[in-house]
């Protein structure tokens, strides 16, 4: 019987000889392939944290003691341990999060997955404990490239203010985040990881003096009480200790005697501990191995013997935003990228790769990033920091006040926006059309295809007063969505077939195909309809009042949240232009949005075309004071015989 199968909890690691514990990690790893590459998930970053979620679960006593991730996508061993070993839909509606989840588990503390935030949760509950008057352990596992973000050093600076009260910091370096981490802390724990003498030294010098007579445990007192001069001489730690922070480690963390040993230390000292462990990310899979560029950080179905995905989509919006970079590149030598230690992910390697010198990875520090994007700016350049939607709300001061105050020309292209589905709600882009729209000046467009992906990009880097904003959703581009037409900056995407049409459908971003649908399914109603994309979404074209004013309803779909977003600046801005026309706008409500597909989640919150259509048509009937079941057979409804003003005719599609 394997041995993963009798796992129950935590506690059921208790029993096992050291032999049998490295059996169960290697069951884990096997079990982690299989499991993953059937589902996708993140499937490098767990195979190098088995030893070590071993070694925390045989010395902690979770739930009571709290482990927490960061990030939490290197939990999936922690579940495994700690009950939940259906990992047949990972990801899916139904299914494990990918992430830890506090519906899943009591285990599970933190589930947003936005880097760096454990240590500033470490030490509340760390002060909470010592409040309470509780003997809780609390243990902080960082890694995945975690110590880049600056938070993570703010609450360092307030964990080590207090000396005696016990928190310990697990380190999980892996040299990575996605790609291979950098900065000076990468440097720093690189030197640690060459230079790690000085522990073993100590040891064997102990264990000499404590037989030599007399002279022997003075000695090796007086070499301890000199151990600062000594250390940065073996092992330049002393940054970590000049914190007030004790330092164990470098340990080897595939090695679980090791690992308890220095994790029953840690657990024993009565104040904060650093625990430096490392690990290979990927570990046991020679595929995720021989994977340069982020040994398999995220995969989606692959085959479990070659590691080859299953199945090969078509050009995604992230492919499409990396080509015309790198022919921006090549036109533009003031372009420059930034990327947040994501430059995969986001599709910078291949500007990357042609053009070394002009890429910034800031690692894990998206404010950082910002502010240094706006210097960018000043000194002549015009930076393009390519960032997940959701990653870019932890930098909205610095779009503010560093970027947008300072009419800085600094395009941000905001990959993964609306609903991205299986990572769950911190992962949704679903916030940035709302808390962008407050930014003076800033312009933010939201294209509807690969083409307009191009277009609008170029048309963004012309800026050079504001900041830009190009957002885009995840996964494959469909086909190019043709305009018939243009009003102002607006494009018409369909033409209402009649001189007094009924809806003025306001298309948003990737929801252009199914705006159409809408329309058409209006249509058969009786319905006309007139749709638009703005391309650019705020601000609000000005083309826009005047061609609602000549529609009965004005109705805007995108896949960002209804609060504050592009609905609501349209609506203002009829009532600023003395339009008073019914509006309804559909998006996605404000909650947190459970993982699942993003068919799924849209089907789930109403915003599919069958959906909005019928609310529509409700809304048309009470215009004309029918009942919602009732229209007219013929294909007309009451609007077409009372409307007084027409639609002006639109300019031909342009190139």
């Amino acid at each position: 019987m394997p041995l993963l199968t009798r796992i129950r909890g935590p506690r059921d690691l208790d029993r096992l000889s050291l032999e049998e514990l490295n059996q169960l990690a290697e069951e884990i790893r096997t079990f982690l392939v299989d499991a993953v590459s059937k589902t996708g998930g993140h499937l490098g970053p767990n195979l190098g944290v088995v030893e070590l979620t071993i070694a925390l679960h045989r010395v902690f006593e979770s739930p009571k003691d709290k482990v927490l991730w960061d990030t939490g996508h290197q939990s999936y061993v922690h579940k495994l341990l700690t009950g939940r070993q259906d990992f047949s839909k990972l990801k899916m509606k139904g299914g494990l999060s990918g992430y830890p989840s506090q519906a899943e588990s009591e285990h599970d503390v933190i589930e947003n997955s936005h880097a760096s935030t454990v240590l500033g949760w470490a030490d509340g509950l760390a002060k909470a404990n010592e409040l309470r008057k509780r003997d809780d352990h609390v243990v902080a596992v960082i890694g995945d490239g975690a110590l880049t973000g600056g938070m993570a050093w703010e609450a360092l600076n307030n964990i080590a203010e207090a000396k005696d009260r016990p928190l310990v910091i697990v380190v999980n370096d892996n040299e990575r985040s996605y790609a291979p981490t950098i900065g000076g802390l990468a440097n720093h724990l690189a030197t640690l990881r060459t230079t790690d003498g000085y522990e073993r030294f100590l040891a064997r010098t102990k264990d000499l003096l404590d037989r030599t007579p007399v002279v022997g445990k003075p000695l090796y007192e007086t070499l301890h009480g000199a151990k600062k001069g000594l250390k940065d001489f073996i092992a330049p730690q002393g940054m970590f200790e000049d914190l007030g922070l004790k330092y164990v480690g470098p340990i080897d963390g595939h090695d679980i005697e090791a690992l308890e040993s220095a994790l029953a230390r840690a657990k024993r000292f009565g104040g904060p501990v650093i625990v430096h462990c490392l690990t290979e990310k990927g570990r046991g899979y020679q595929p995720a191995l021989q994977d340069e560029a982020d040994r398999f950080h995220a995969v989606g179905k692959i085959h479990p013997d070659t590691g080859l995905p299953i199945k090969t989509s078509g050009a995604d919006w992230t492919s499409v935003f990396g080509e015309e970079m790198v022919k921006l590149g090549e036109e533009r030598e003031d372009v420059v990228a930034i990327t947040a230690a994501m430059l995969q992910p986001v599709g910078l390697d291949r500007f990357a790769k042609r053009f070394p010198e002009r890429v910034f990875d800031v690692g894990i520090a998206e404010q950082h990033g910002a502010v240094s994007a706006a210097g960018l700016a000043h000194g002549g350049l015009h930076p393009v920091f390519a960032v997940y939607a959701t990653f870019l709300n932890r930098a909205f001061d610095q779009v503010l006040m560093d970027v947008a105050l300072h009419k800085c020309g600094v395009t941000f292209v905001l990959d993964r926006a609306g609903i991205t589905g299986t990572d769950g709600a911190s992962h949704n882009g679903m916030w940035d059309m709302s808390i962008l729209q407050v930014v003076p000046g800033l312009r933010l467009a939201a294209p509807r295809d690969a083409d307009q992906v191009r277009a609008q990009l170029r048309e963004a880097v012309e800026v050079t007063d504001a900041p830009t904003v190009v957002r885009f959703s995840k996964g494959a581009v469909g086909p190019a969505v043709p305009a018939v037409g243009r009003v102002g900056g607006m494009d018409v995407l369909r033409e209402p077939g009649t001189d007094t049409p009924d809806v003025l459908l306001v298309s948003v971003g990737a929801l252009a195909p199914m705006c159409l649908e809408i329309a058409n399914l209006l249509d058969q109603q009786g319905i006309s309809t007139t749709v638009v994309d703005p391309r650019w979404v705020k601000p609000v074209d000005e083309a826009l009042a005047p061609l609602a004013e000549k529609h009965r309803v004005v109705v805007t779909v995108e896949d960002n949240s209804r609060v504050g977003g592009v609905g609501s600046a349209i609506a203002q801005a009829l009532r600023d232009a003395g339009v008073d026309v019914p509006l309804r706008d559909f998006g996605i409500p404000p909650r947190f949005l459970d993982h699942a597909s993003r068919a799924e989640v849209m089907t789930e919150i109403g915003l599919t075309a069958p959906d909005i259509a019928r609310q529509v048509t409700g809304l048309v009937s009470q215009l004309d004071g029918l009942p919602s079941t009732r229209l007219r057979a013929n294909g007309t409804t009451p609007a077409a015989r009372t409307a007084a003003e027409t639609v002006d005719s639109v300019e031909p599609a342009r190139d």
